[in-house]
């Protein structure tokens, strides 16, 4: 592979460019503003798959936003690799708190600030990149290769699966690479063999038909903004145990194996708490830190608003209060039954004084990969020939919904093979990717594609 490596090496700042012309596009999924720059980002990244010649590129257009797919089978009797990326971003707010413009690609210290720097253009771009280091090497490519670019995965990916179930002699697969977890640390690479679920919702408490005067009407109505507080209050216990019936009917309770391998993994809970700015650390009792945020299921407030938000005081008594609410889900819960007792547990703290809507947003089934699969080991000997070091195996608290819809629709495993930090402040101002792992994830993804060959 050495004409590859050195492609690699002679190409570095033309890479690192190309990446950030993608940054510059605000593909920003869940704003409608954005349509005409998710597009643009979709265009991007199929022109990159269209400029290596392969044996078919296409836009795929849905009633979202458009998929990107490209092949290059090389020998029907090889392994055949889909490689699944998102070239949508979350929005940058709070706009105040970024140091640099989410969308104008910084250098600080080594590290790319940018929205979608690590969540997923920067990750996902370095499998486009492996490729080209193969193709404009005169090496030949050891797989097939598939690639499959959604611009939805931060809202649920709507018209993903729909799309795969229509396609599946197209997708057909023996494997699907996705990058967009996290390694375990800095220089200490980890694949994620397991990933959590989600239910996501909505609450909304009405009260009077209109904003009333806190003086002239307090004490008279009940208040939405309390009620609301009182119910979030009521959903878990001070053990943090979620209090809603049936929500861990179908949990599978860790093994005394999976928590030693837990206890085996070199985590400091000074240092986390450190980073984080806490004293203290609050979670479900009974269960570590690691275990409560990967493998363990949770429910939080992600938003609240009800109310006066301006500058000084306003005595305003509010008729409406709203929540959204996420659920972080594990192996075997069902993200619609848990919206369906999410919702029939809410309504029934609500009181009659006031009127609540729960709505379900969207979610996705948690998703766990065979530690044998024969992809996974040679994802694990790549990463220890380019860090240098035997990766770790690790669950992951995030949600990849479409995993698990690639292993049922599929019958498709999924690598995740992660190159950003859970330092990277994906979703939050000031999104980074180290640069010196953009370029080490384009070797390893080159060296998975010639190890598998030998592994499978």
């Amino acid at each position: 592979m050495s004409n590859v490596s050195d492609y690699i090496d002679s190409n570095k700042e033309r890479f690192k460019a190309e990446l950030f012309d993608f940054l510059r596009i605000p593909s920003i999924s869940t704003d409608s503003d954005y349509k005409n720059d998710v597009k643009d980002a979709a265009n991007y990244i199929l022109d990159k798959l269209s400029s290596l010649d392969l044996d078919r590129t296409e836009l795929f257009e849905t009633d979202g936003n458009p998929i990107a797919y490209g092949e290059l089978i090389t020998d029907e009797s090889k392994p055949t690799v889909l490689v699944y990326g998102h070239y949508d971003v979350q929005p940058p707010d709070p706009m105040d708190l970024w140091e640099t413009p989410p969308f104008e690609p910084t250098m600080r210290e080594g590290d790319i600030y940018a929205r979608g720097a690590s969540d997923d253009k920067g990750q996902s771009f370095t499998h486009v990149k492996a490729l080209e280091s193969y193709l404009r090497s005169d090496t030949d490519f050891p797989v097939n290769i598939k690639f499959i670019f959604e611009g939805e995965e931060e809202i649920g990916s709507p018209h993903l699966v729909p799309f795969i179930e229509e396609h599946k002699d197209l997708l057909e697969c023996d494997m699907v690479l996705i990058s967009d977890t996290a390694m375990f640390a800095e220089d200490t690479p980890s694949i994620t063999y397991g990933l959590r679920g989600l239910a996501y919702m909505e609450v909304e408490i009405q009260g009077p038909n209109r904003d009333l005067h806190s003086g002239v009407y307090g004490g008279a109505v009940d208040n939405p903004a309390n009620v609301l507080s009182d119910i979030i209050s009521q959903l878990k216990d001070e053990d943090g145990v979620i209090q809603i019936d049936g929500f861990y009917d179908d949990v599978i309770e860790l093994s005394e194996d999976d928590r030693e391998t837990y206890r085996q993994l070199p985590f400091d809970e000074e240092e986390y708490k450190e980073k984080l700015g806490l004293a203290a650390l609050k979670g479900e009792k009974g269960y570590n830190t690691l275990e409560r945020t990967s493998a363990r299921p949770t429910l939080d407030v992600n938003g609240m608003w009800s109310g006066y938000q301006g500058e000084g005081a306003k005595t305003v008594l509010p008729a409406k209060a709203g929540a959204k609410v996420s659920m972080r889900l594990v192996p075997d819960q069902d993200p619609k039954k848990i919206a369906k007792l999410f919702k029939k547990h809410v309504e029934s703290l609500a009181p009659d004084t006031v009127s609540v809507e729960v709505t379900e947003h969207h979610g996705g089934h948690p998703a766990i990969t065979d530690l044998s699969f024969y992809g996974l080991q040679a994802a694990a000997d790549a990463f220890e020939e380019v860090y240098g070091i035997e990766p770790l195996f690790t669950r992951e608290g995030g949600s990849i919904p479409i995993v698990a819809d690639f292993q049922k629709v599929l019958g498709a495993q999924s690598i995740l093979m992660g190159f950003g930090l859970n330092s990277d402040a994906i979703h939050s101002p000031n999104e980074k990717f180290a640069l010196k792992d953009f370029y080490r994830g384009i070797r390893t993804s080159a060296k998975f594609f010639e190890l598998l060959p030998e592994h499978s």
